[in-house]
């Protein structure tokens, strides 16, 4: 289908941009457009307006900040993929960022689109959350740092005012093992299922989990039940902890997977995913 008729601006700078955002009605930003003009061309959304910041300069890289990697928010998901920062300091966000799509949808779309769409259903917002990463939006009272535990809301909902903007996000350095795993039907196709994992160990033991859902309700998850069960348990305990994994979700059914084969994926993907991240510390 061809998109509802729209107006087309291009910001020059942040500040632009959230200019544009307060003056005009049902703004919405591009970057990618990998998210949006997708439900455009089936007219679920029909902005009146659309405000281009893909050619802002600065907001675009990985840059070492102390004890975590900032990522800007036009960072493509290609070129965080081959960064060397992300790599070495946060490998589980470099090779998820290598899962996403194809080649071409991977050399348009951005970090910051991803976050800003908040699809339940999308690899990155998952693994942000489950790094416990650190969401950097300006708007015009300027900057805020939001958790990514308090940055999705719902179901394409986040904490962003319609007058705001992801300008980074920022990671946390880690030695832990990790893992992403995600089941679909095609490779190009979004996750039926995704679970990061980041585990450490302890004198034989996990230490401690971190475990993050994809498309298991209205927004990414954390598999808090699992992450209890597992902290301090011995390695022949994950299999029983990973039973638990759909506990306090909602997963959706449809045409492509129903509500209880996502529940049975949860704990295949979780058991699997705590067991390469174990092998990875």
């Amino acid at each position: 289908m061809i998109p509802a008729a729209f107006d087309y601006e291009v910001a020059e700078s942040v500040e632009h941009a959230i200019e544009l955002l307060g003056s005009k009605e049902d703004a919405r930003v591009i970057a990618g457009g990998h998210s949006l003009l997708p439900l455009m061309r089936f007219r679920l959304a029909r902005p009146a307006t659309l405000i281009d910041i893909g050619r802002i300069e600065g907001l675009a890289g990985v840059r070492d900040a102390g004890d975590r990697i900032a990522v800007g928010a036009l960072t493509r998901h290609r070129d965080l993929e081959r960064d060397p920062l992300a790599h070495q300091h946060c490998p589980l966000l470099a090779y998820t960022a290598s899962l996403v799509g194809d080649r071409q949808v991977r050399h348009r779309g951005t970090m910051g689109g991803s976050l800003a769409h908040g699809d339940p259903a999308s690899d990155l917002p998952t693994v942000a959350l489950t790094l416990d990463a650190e969401i950097v939006v300006r708007g015009p009272a300027g900057e805020r740092v939001v958790a990514a535990s308090d940055f999705f809301r719902g179901f394409f909902e986040t904490a962003l005012e319609p007058d705001e903007l992801i300008v980074e996000a920022r990671f946390p350095k880690t030695t832990a093992g990790w893992s992403y795993l995600k089941f679909r039907r095609r490779s190009i196709d979004w996750a039926l299922v995704g679970v990061a994992a980041v585990v450490e160990k302890a004198n034989g033991s996990i230490g401690g989990a971190r475990i993050g859902l994809t498309n298991m309700g209205q927004t990414p998850l954390r598999a808090s039940t699992v992450e209890s069960a597992l902290a301090g348990a011995p390695r022949d305990g994950v299999a029983a902890a990973a039973e638990q994994a759909d506990m306090g979700t909602d997963p959706p059914g449809d045409t492509f997977a129903s509500a209880d084969f996502r529940r049975h994926l949860s704990h295949v993907l979780t058991r699997r995913a705590v067991e390469e991240a174990m092998g990875k510390v």
